[in-house]
């Protein structure tokens, strides 16, 4: 088990969606860059990235350089979306998911980032969560 945004989790994660063939198969034809902020966490804020190129989608710890897509959240939100608490549309209806970026491409792509987040699901049962601080 590892706990949520820990470097353990990050690995776990992009192990998770690295081995899902339903996401390959979404992922294809699709090149984006979907960077995650977590502000406030235990640890201070945290950044992951997920490359999708054509295909082949990894994880990767830290900031991008130069994202598509940002999705911002407190820790509270995010720990809450990330247990399956809360939706990530309530999340951002309640003004506590932030999104930046090229929103059209979400539309389009919209297969492959639902894959996406199916494949992420998969590492819930496997991860611990710190309260809110």
């Amino acid at each position: 088990m590892a706990e949520y945004l820990s470097d353990a989790w990050i690995e776990d994660l992009g192990a998770a969606v690295a081995a899902d063939e339903g996401l390959r198969r979404a992922a294809r034809g699709v090149r984006a860059t979907v960077q995650q902020v977590v502000v406030g966490g235990p640890g201070g804020d945290v950044a992951w990235h997920v490359v999708i190129d054509d295909g082949t989608v990894a994880v990767r710890p830290g900031a991008a350089d130069h994202p598509d897509v940002t999705f911002e959240e407190d820790y509270d939100a995010a720990r809450r979306v990330t247990a399956g608490e809360l939706s990530p549309q309530a999340a951002f209806m309640t003004g506590r998911l932030r999104v930046r970026g090229d929103l059209p491409l979400l539309v389009r792509h919209q297969p492959a980032f639902a894959a996406l987040a199916l494949a992420a699901g998969a590492v819930r049962a496997r991860t611990t969560f710190a309260a809110s601080p």
